[in-house]
């Protein structure tokens, strides 16, 4: 995903621990308004997000020119991860958004209707500013998709009282940033964030949900994987490096089947526990899988990550 949207998730992920902190027991929410930890909440929420987003107009564009605002159709860009990176960070920005505003007593269909949005909120602003940097644009994909993971969360809400669908992420090294350090990084961290070769989304499906059996575990998850390789650029390869010819990597799609947790179906008491559950949702847990791509065709994968 991103490096602005993760920036702009770990904000309000971090805010919204400081609200759920303050919760005893899993996901049951107090009868009435907490007026003051409502305000808390939504003046941690502005101020960071102001602060947010004032740091990555400095630091993100201080290196490009201003234009005049632009368009950039990138939907054919990195086969669409970075579109499936969009949607994750909107699904949980709304999740934690509308889950603080419980916390703080408001009801749930004020909830929804104020937390749900958030995802799509907290992105667009981001889309603003690309549109009026040279090298950038505002995206319309990159919109599509963060309305996408925004009512994903809101619609289940709605309908289920609960997430029957969690988008989920997993990340494994690739092999590429020694080819082209200029496009990956230098170091891990950069390479998580530009790798977009060695991300994997998960949409992960609550089994007795899907299936109304509760002989099955309710903390058990299917999970379908979307992932990619062979990408040395947004678009294309490049076909040289400071002089030196690129091998040829095939671009290609990956379709993963799996197994996956949902932590907050596991029972307990233990607030700690609880706290930790709702962090380890955000990603996929390693499990056997079965993958499909167009070079190796059906691939039984011992772990996937």
């Amino acid at each position: 995903m991103k490096l602005k949207t993760t920036l702009l998730l770990i904000i309000l992920v971090l805010i919204c621990r400081v609200s759920f902190s303050q919760s005893k027991v899993n996901f049951q929410y107090p009868d009435s308004l907490n007026k003051r930890k409502l305000k808390t909440t939504v003046g941690l929420t502005v101020g960071s997000y102001t602060a947010g987003i004032s740091f990555l107009s400095f630091i993100w564009y201080k290196d490009h020119q201003r234009v005049p605002f632009h368009y950039y159709n990138d939907a054919k860009g990195y086969l669409q991860i970075d579109k499936w990176g969009h949607a994750y960070g909107a699904y949980w920005e709304s999740y934690y958004a509308y889950h603080a505003l419980r916390v703080a007593g408001v009801p749930k269909n004020k909830a929804l209707l104020y937390g749900g949005p958030m995802g799509l909120i907290f992105q667009t602003p981001i889309e603003i500013f690309d549109g009026l940097y040279e090298g950038w644009g505002f995206s319309w994909p990159d919109m599509i998709a963060n309305t996408l993971g925004a009512t994903l969360f809101t619609f289940q809400t709605a309908a289920f009282d609960r997430q029957v669908a969690l988008l989920k992420f997993s990340y494994s090294p690739s092999i590429y940033p020694p080819y082209y350090p200029a496009y990956f990084g230098d170091t891990p961290i950069q390479h998580f964030f530009l790798d977009y070769n060695a991300h994997t989304y998960w949409l992960s499906l609550n089994l007795q949900d899907i299936t109304g059996s509760d002989k099955i575990p309710a903390w058990l998850n299917l999970s379908l994987g979307y992932s990619a390789n062979g990408m040395l650029g947004e678009f294309v390869n490049p076909r040289w490096y400071r002089g030196q010819p690129l091998p040829h990597f095939e671009r290609y799609r990956q379709y993963i089947l799996s197994l996956d947790v949902d932590f907050t179906r596991i029972p307990t008491k233990k607030v700690w526990m609880q706290r930790l559950f709702r962090a380890l949702n955000l990603v996929k847990v390693p499990f056997p899988g079965v993958e499909l791509n167009r070079i190796n065709g059906i691939r039984l994968r011992p772990l996937y990550y």
